[in-house]
């Protein structure tokens, strides 16, 4: 769970559901919950963030996020790709988190078979032998 205790969604999913601010906040806060609320939806108790071309992605808690990117990543969904591919795939399978991306690249790099597979570009240059 988040530091709160709270799934990082809450407030705007109050803000949604009941006009209601959390209490002491400012009024740039205030602002940009409601600016960020623009962009979510929110049927019965589910919210949804809306993208440009009007899909809705349910939003999902780190934990949610954590056992999507974990199955993403354990090739149910597919061949063992790239960090990119397999972030687009979630967003594909329309699931939303705001560091979604974050964490699945920091599970990336903790990924042994990642690591052996990925591109050796940023190993520094190593001088060649003749045979």
């Amino acid at each position: 769970m988040e530091p709160d205790g709270e799934p990082w969604y809450y407030d705007i999913k109050r803000f949604l559901k009941m006009k209601e601010y959390p209490e002491q906040v400012s009024g740039d806060q205030k602002r940009t919950i409601r600016r960020l609320a623009s962009s979510f939806f929110l049927s019965r108790e589910i919210l949804y963030k809306r993208t440009p071309d009007l899909n809705l992605l349910r939003c999902v808690d780190s934990r949610e996020a954590k056992t999507i990117v974990n199955e993403v990543h354990s090739e149910i969904c597919g061949p063992h790709m790239n960090g990119h591919v397999n972030v687009k795939k979630i967003f594909r399978a329309a699931y939303y988190s705001m560091t979604l991306e974050k964490d699945y690249f920091t599970f990336a790099r903790k990924c042994h078979q990642c690591q052996i597979q990925s591109d050796l570009i940023h190993v520094p240059p190593s001088e060649l032998h003749h045979i």
